[in-house]
């Protein structure tokens, strides 16, 4: 609700003023001061509401707008680098067919998998580190428990590796015995 009364305070005064404008016979510099008080309150109101109340999950958008935007960077390089390259090599014997085009695409459409993972570990370590530090949690404890027989050591694994993913206040586990009666 708070994040919204931002909202409801800027567009009231805008619709207000937009409608003021349509409505009464304003004359052409009355109308531009009005639309320059009107047009900045909306974006106003979101930046408030953005780093008051954190709304839209800010910093989800800018991890996703990076990871993104250095994926594209890395493929259209690869793309070109490839294309130029197997031009060079393959000239005498393409003779100008879209052959190389055609290389360059299904090699950067291999590499989109393997890049994208590869930058999306780097951008969540930088931006969103309780997505990483969980990752890094459940691999270090599906290492530990790959391998292990004794029950009391798999509890154990799993009591430490909740405790530093969530910090709970107490840990049950409840285990499904072998024979029902």
């Amino acid at each position: 609700r708070q994040q919204l009364k931002w909202f409801t305070y800027a567009a009231i005064p805008s619709i207000g003023l937009t409608v003021l404008v349509g409505l009464v016979e304003t004359g052409p510099v009355l109308g531009r001061m009005i639309a320059i008080l009107a047009t900045p309150l909306l974006p106003i109101a979101a930046a408030v509401a953005v780093l008051r109340y954190r709304l839209y999950d800010i910093d989800r958008i800018v991890s996703r707008t990076v990871t993104y935007a250095a994926i594209t960077a890395v493929l259209a390089i690869s793309y070109i680098g490839a294309v130029i390259v197997l031009q060079g090599l393959l000239a005498k014997f393409t003779s100008g067919n879209t052959v190389t085009v055609a290389i360059s695409t299904l090699l950067v459409a291999a590499l989109f998998q393997p890049v994208r993972r590869r930058v999306q570990a780097v951008v969540d370590r930088r931006f969103n580190r309780a997505r990483y530090d969980a990752a890094v949690i459940v691999s270090e404890f599906s290492r530990q428990a790959r391998d292990e027989v004794d029950l009391e050591a798999l509890l154990t694994a799993v009591d430490q590796s909740a405790r530093r993913a969530v910090a709970p206040v107490t840990i049950n586990v409840w285990l499904r015995s072998r024979n029902p009666r």
